[in-house]
């Protein structure tokens, strides 16, 4: 009964839309209508969509309709809507609580858990070096691609203070000292995230280099400090509608509604990133491998399923190890790799980010040179290594990372309109490149059997 009324709500709001939209052309492009009559139609169609989204219970679908609300609030009445602002403030703050404790586990548990490094050797040494070939591949890309498109350009989001932005007249030493914490207190509170990472990074190498008996204790502590982390995020997320809907409204009513142009271009210009990382660098990647590629797309064809519907990488961990296994590469292999790529190996993310960075700054107004990019695109894939298994993770560390940089955060907020469509499409490329990951480095080891994935 329920699950009827729903689908019914769900035929009256898209009917509702379709005939607002309809009268939006006759007016646009006909004949003048009735301002009244315009406003009637839209603030139904919107309280049908309320209404289903209530029926719904779906974070995805209430971030949805808080945008549809924000932006016709920012339409209608724009004094009202600028000031919403405290609203996406707020949920920045509860953000920026998250940033250097999920860095923190996610990081040491990560790196201190592959303490079998030193057992494997060569086989982490060539996982490592092919995890960051081809995320830089990724990141180069996703960086190309948004300078192309320029989708952020117009959106005309607040600049932060100009003496928090990034300048040229850096000296090469003062950018290396930056890297490195003098007190780590000082850099969380700070929100000085390369230098968090750093310190994270370290503090995982020397966790893994203790004993056993001793490295458990604080290992343990990091793994639950990371779902405890995961489990707050979704929290923190629940605010998210209240947030994406103020941060939507408060930019339509100060800009206009071209910010939804900018999202359009912004999910199309990822789109066709990903799809040229697949050709242009997945293809080529498994090729020079010898990789049958229709036997390895019906492997991956499941695990890479799950990764697009549940938006979490993690999901479809499990399928995908057995996947690969039956594929013919040795449990050893698919063991350490799959895992480990998992940490190091977010091919989606990373281009993701990198794009969704820049979008932000083109937002602002803000120019970065190409150094800057660079340094940019540098932070942000460290700071993601570890958070794919949390669905919309990577806005976290775009918000913690574009911090200190001094770029402006409404547009960050924007993004979540469009957020689950574009966490699907690079979820999903985070589990294909960790698959062919996994083949790729047992095809350099000879542990893949190529009478069993050559079958068919």
């Amino acid at each position: 009964m329920k699950a009827d009324m729903k689908n019914k709500i769900l035929l009256l709001t898209l009917a509702a839309f379709a005939l607002a939209l309809l009268l939006w052309a006759v007016h646009s492009f006909v004949v003048p209508l009735s301002a009244t009559l315009l406003f009637a139609v839209r603030w139904t169609a919107i309280a049908f969509l309320i209404v289903y989204a209530l029926y719904k219970r779906s974070l995805t679908t209430w971030i949805f309709a808080a945008m549809v609300v924000g932006a016709a609030l920012g339409h209608d009445w724009p004094g009202v809507a600028v000031n919403l602002r405290v609203l996406s403030l707020v949920f920045l703050r509860l953000i920026k609580t998250l940033i250097a404790p999920l860095l923190f586990a996610t990081l040491v548990s990560g790196i201190a858990s592959q303490s079998n490094l030193k057992k494997v050797g060569r086989m982490g040494i060539k996982a490592i070096v092919y995890f960051e070939i081809i995320t830089t591949l990724a990141l180069l890309i996703g960086l190309a691609a948004i300078n192309i498109s320029q989708a952020g350009v117009g959106v005309h989001a607040a600049p932060a203070p100009e003496e928090t932005l990034p300048t040229q007249k850096l000296t090469l030493t003062q950018v290396i000292l930056h890297i490195f914490p003098e007190n780590i207190a000082k850099s969380v509170a700070e929100g000085q995230v390369l230098e968090v990472v750093v310190f994270c990074i370290l503090f995982g190498i020397a966790l893994a280099m203790v004993r056993e008996e001793r490295r458990q204790p604080i290992l343990k502590f990091a793994e639950s400090l990371a779902e405890t982390m995961f489990k707050f995020t979704n929290l923190v997320m629940y605010f998210a509608p209240f947030g994406v809907g103020a941060a939507i409204a408060y930019t339509v009513g100060s800009t206009g509604m071209g910010v939804m142009v900018n999202l359009a271009k912004l999910l199309l210009t990822l789109l066709a990133a990903l799809l040229i990382f697949i050709f242009g660098v997945l293809l080529p990647v498994a090729l020079l491998a010898r990789v049958p590629i229709k036997k390895f797309i019906a492997a991956v064809t499941e695990p890479v399923s799950i990764a697009f519907g549940t938006s979490s990488s993690e999901a479809a961990l499990p399928r995908a190890m057995e996947a690969m296994e039956a594929f013919g590469v040795s449990r050893q292999v698919v063991a350490f790799v799959m895992p480990t790529g998992y940490t190091f190996n977010l091919d989606g993310s990373t281009l993701y980010l990198s794009l969704a960075a820049i979008f932000v700054a083109q937002a602002g107004g803000i120019h970065l040179s190409f150094g800057h990019q660079v340094l940019l695109m540098v932070v942000l894939m460290l700071t993601s290594k570890g958070v794919a298994g949390v669905s919309r993770a990577s806005i976290v560390v775009l918000l913690g990372t574009i911090g200190s940089f001094g770029l402006p955060v409404e547009p960050v907020f924007i993004l979540l309109g469009v957020d689950q469509i574009m966490d699907m499409a690079r979820t999903s490329v985070n589990v294909l490149g960790n698959c062919l990951a996994t083949v790729v480095v047992a095809r350099w080891e000879g542990e893949l059997q190529d009478g069993q994935a050559a079958a068919g």
